[in-house]
């Protein structure tokens, strides 16, 4: 067979027919995405889209179009921006319990009209239902935090100034104004309205490009908060192609909000340097999972399914790396390769897959890519390696793949896919070494039944999150935290305080009282720098800071 870029790549040898994985029956009478995404519904959506021409998307679990959709160009850009700064201006004036009020709201209405937004982000991801779910839980919960805390985080705090009582300091937290947004096609909800609810509440307005093959998930969001209480002006949604919109956005923005490949956060980077604008980046990953040798065996077999093969492997935070200590090594293999072996594969609007498809031709020639050369270089599948047309056009197995080396692809670069290798290690320190001998900094796990020792090795791995017997969700669902990556893996960090402040320009205000902070009452010079001294000395003595 030939690769996208027409390379010969060798065919990994079949597997018997009985390690294939079970298809998901779904129960009769289960809507189709054609049954959710109406014309009505896209007309609804699309009505505020700032756009004249016209661009599709698609249904990867069957490959047939679900809807044309406006395609706006860098003018359409100009205007939105142009849209959002008018709105932008009563929206910060609005007290900051109002706009809070806004997310609360917001959050009840998901959670009771979740069954819609499943079915979209369903039918636009090919994602699992239950996997989908993980995304109406994290909006939700960033919905409550921030429309709980940001009042908070938000509020005028008082600081000590130089000359303790007679300086007054507050320091203000102002709204950078239109807040330009980059999304992308895995997590088409929470990667665009669950980034969006902290940069709102803060005052801003957004003009948000989401990825074209999910925007009806990121529209939906948006009628939604519409309907909670947010000016419609205060959101604007511009479609294209991310190399034509997408520098238009950075070009037009206060801040940007990026998540997507590292190559393409580099380019807003620049872009946002080159305008003095700040920018937060969640880029890719090449997540490492280390199984200690006292860990519980099960346990980490089911996090391991989990971590590696949710929305079939799509996720920046999954797991693609699995170090394992060499004396439970071939039993933890064992029960990982039974739980795998045991998916279901489908892609109906229902719950019961265990897997859905992957999204794009492209991101399976990329899996095929991977573990074909890999196979060819003398790594073995030890289950799954192959795609699945018999379901749908990109469905592929989940798969581990054992004896991995360095000089393959799938060693070094990020699959984002259902693909996860097998490492066996004898030391410690050897284990947290390799997982940390990789440009990438995102996420990482570990297994063991001492939690004071998964914390300490926790703390030695370069990882913006670290989970301790658990995958992913543990970090990323606790959004009081701060989650984000280090070195390739991006800038910034959503969710806590940092995931708020980002959106917003510290101002300090200082009131100075009764006397200058200059000679006065006849001092000269050099008696009023002499008193200066001599206070300073105090402060010091007094442990104020």
């Amino acid at each position: 067979m030939t690769d996208s870029k027409g390379t010969t790549q060798a065919t990994v040898s079949t597997l018997p027919a009985a390690t294939d994985n079970p298809v998901f029956a779904a129960p009769a009478g289960t809507r189709t995405a054609a049954d959710v995404v109406t014309p009505e519904l896209v007309a609804r959506l699309t009505r505020d889209v700032v756009g004249s021409g016209k661009t599709r998307n698609h249904a990867p679990a069957t490959g047939a179009k679900l809807a044309d959709l406006p395609e706006s160009t860098p003018d359409d850009v100009a205007t939105a921006f142009e849209r959002a700064r008018q709105a932008q201006y009563l929206w910060a004036r609005t007290p900051v319990r109002q706009r809070a009020a806004v997310l609360l709201r917001f959050h009840d209405l998901v959670l009771r009209r979740q069954a819609e937004v499943l079915d979209l982000i369903q039918a636009e991801t090919g994602k699992a239902r239950l996997h989908a779910h993980e995304e109406v839980q994290a909006v939700s919960v960033a919905a409550r935090h921030y429309g709980r805390k940001a009042p908070n985080y938000l509020a005028p705090k008082r600081h000590t100034g130089v000359t303790p009582t007679l300086t007054r300091v507050t320091e203000l937290r102002q709204p950078r104004g239109v807040v330009g947004q980059i999304s992308p096609w895995n997590y088409p909800f929470e990667l665009s309205v669950g980034d969006a609810l902290p940069a709102l509440v803060a005052g801003n307005a957004v003009v948000m490009k989401p990825d074209t093959e999910t925007a009806l998930t990121a529209l939906w969001a948006r009628e939604l908060l519409i309907e909670a209480g947010l000016p419609a002006g205060v959101w604007q949604v511009v479609l294209g192609d991310g190399p034509v919109i997408g520098p238009a956005v950075v070009q037009h923005a206060d801040f940007v909000s990026f998540t997507g490949s590292t190559r393409t956060g580099r380019e807003v980077a620049q872009g946002a340097a080159a305008r003095l604008v700040g920018c937060s980046l969640e880029l890719g990953g090449k997540n490492a999972m280390l199984v200690l040798r006292d860990a519980d065996l099960d346990k980490a077999a089911a996090g391991a399914v989990r971590g590696s093969f949710s929305s079939a492997g799509q996720l920046c935070i999954s797991i693609e790396r699995l170090f394992v200590h060499e004396s439970v090594a071939d039993a933890f293999v064992e029960r990982f390769a039974a739980r795998t072996r045991a998916m279901r594969l489908g892609g109906d609007l229902a719950y019961g897959a265990d897997m859905g498809s992957l999204v794009s031709e492209r991101q399976l020639a990329t899996v095929r890519r991977h573990v074909e050369e890999a196979v060819e270089r003398g790594a073995k599948v030890v289950t799954g390696g192959r795609a699945r047309p018999d379901i749908g056009p990109y469905f592929y197995e989940p798969t581990i793949l054992d004896g991995v080396r360095p000089a393959m692809a799938v060693c070094e670069e990020e699959t984002f896919g259902p693909v996860v290798s097998i490492y066996r290690f004898t030391d410690e320190d050897d284990a947290v070494a390799r997982a940390n001998a990789t440009p990438y900094g995102l996420n990482a796990s570990v297994w063991t039944r001492d939690g004071a020792r998964g914390r300490a090795v926790a703390a030695r791995l370069r990882a913006g999150t670290v989970n301790v017997n658990e995958s992913y969700a543990a970090a990323y669902g606790s959004a009081q935290a701060p989650m984000g990556g280090m070195g390739d893996s991006g800038l910034g960090r959503r969710h806590g305080s940092e995931g708020i402040l980002k959106y917003t320009e510290a101002q300090t205000v200082a009131q100075q009282r009764l006397v200058p902070l200059a000679p006065s009452f006849g001092l000269s010079h050099e008696q009023y720098a002499q008193l200066m001294t001599r206070g300073l000395r105090a402060m010091k003595a007094l442990r104020l800071r």
